[in-house]
């Protein structure tokens, strides 16, 4: 399928030949290169893809490879027509670090791709690993396509990523409510992207400067986050008192549950991995020190425990949020959980 026209990216200038897309309204090709180091934007971009493909027909078939592990033959099988001719969306993660047989089966693959077939290339861009693969589709080798994702660190261009998070859905945003919320989570895109979608989704009509400082003021979000910190070190009797000092200082508690659930994904993506803070922040998008962070505060935590935090952070999040008459208890009782390790009331 021929990707639709776009402008060209300055990063690619002159050198491409292929269209250059947006991240937000991306199209699929034989092959997408998905490109830079901003992984916020390459998840949405992937996922602008497969949703493409699956509304064209549902019957898509989707495979994951990664590059770096990469099995002989493995991208010429999850590429071939099936036995009914569904469409197949082949995802391929790591090309920045690939293996020498990815390398050389991808390169023989664009020569000839798979007729119905989308195969999407991820590059972080934090090596040079690749180029050569890069360079061919770039030349125009495969009929591809590229979606640059280059790092969002200007105030500006944060502002723009946070406006065009609302833009997107159709939903307003109040310029000083938009600058509160950049100022908000002004060290994370990841944790500022979730904090738009729980706007979107929790709040009706426009969003307003009052309602981001009820859900993410400066002194809420410290209060919300000290209390999540208290309680994943295992501090209960620190951790309920601080929570009723944040519900004493007039924090909500949905913007609380919030906090605990933006720590606990951070812990779940870090948990087990033997890789460098650097090579695990490259990889998943974040910052060293956070991933530093997350090792902290997954000392004594195992793969059940955080499973159980997980679970009862996600219960406290429906019941604030209105299947309870008793959000308090519903905080207290998530509290319990992390704090203690152990299901509620054992």
């Amino acid at each position: 399928m021929a990707p639709a026209p776009a402008s060209r990216s300055k990063a690619a200038g002159a050198k491409s030949a292929i269209p250059q897309l947006p991240w937000r309204s991306p199209r699929p090709a034989p092959v997408v290169l998905v490109t830079g180091p901003e992984e916020v934007c390459a998840e949405r971009a992937i996922a602008g893809v497969r949703d493409y493909l699956k509304a064209e027909d549902p019957a898509l078939e989707i495979a994951d490879i990664r590059a770096d592990d990469y099995t002989a033959g493995t991208l010429l099988a999850v590429s071939a027509p099936s036995l009914f001719g569904e469409p197949r969306l082949v995802r391929v993660s790591g090309v920045e670090k690939c293996s020498d047989a990815f390398l050389a089966e991808a390169l023989a693959y664009i020569e000839h791709p798979q007729e119905g077939a989308t195969v999407v290339l991820r590059h972080t861009g934090a090596t040079v690993r690749g180029k050569k693969l890069l360079d061919a589709v770039r030349a125009g080798v495969g009929g591809g396509a590229e979606v640059p994702c280059p790092a969002i660190k200007r105030d500006a261009d944060r502002q723009d990523f946070a406006a065009g998070e609302f833009k997107a859905v159709g939903r307003r945003i109040a310029p000083k409510a938009l600058h509160s919320l950049v100022s908000a989570f002004s060290g994370d895109l990841g944790e500022l992207a979730s904090a738009c979608q729980q706007l979107i989704a929790d709040v009706e009509g426009d969003i307003t400067e009052a309602i981001v400082n009820r859900y993410y003021g400066g002194r809420v979000e410290l209060n919300a986050f000290a209390v999540a910190d208290s309680a994943i070190a295992g501090r209960y009797g620190d951790a309920l008192v601080g929570l009723r000092h944040a519900l004493a200082s007039g924090a909500d508690p949905v913007p609380i549950v919030a906090a605990f659930a933006m720590k606990l994904r951070t812990m779940a993506k870090v948990a087990g991995s033997r890789e460098s803070s650097r090579a695990l922040a490259s990889r998943l998008g974040m910052r060293d020190w956070q991933v530093d962070n997350a090792k902290r505060d997954l000392v004594g935590w195992t793969q059940s425990t955080l499973g159980l935090a997980i679970q009862a952070t996600a219960r406290a999040d429906a019941e604030v949020k209105g299947a309870s008459r008793d959000p308090v208890f519903a905080l207290e009782r998530m509290i319990a959980v992390i704090a203690t390790r152990r299901p509620f009331g054992e």
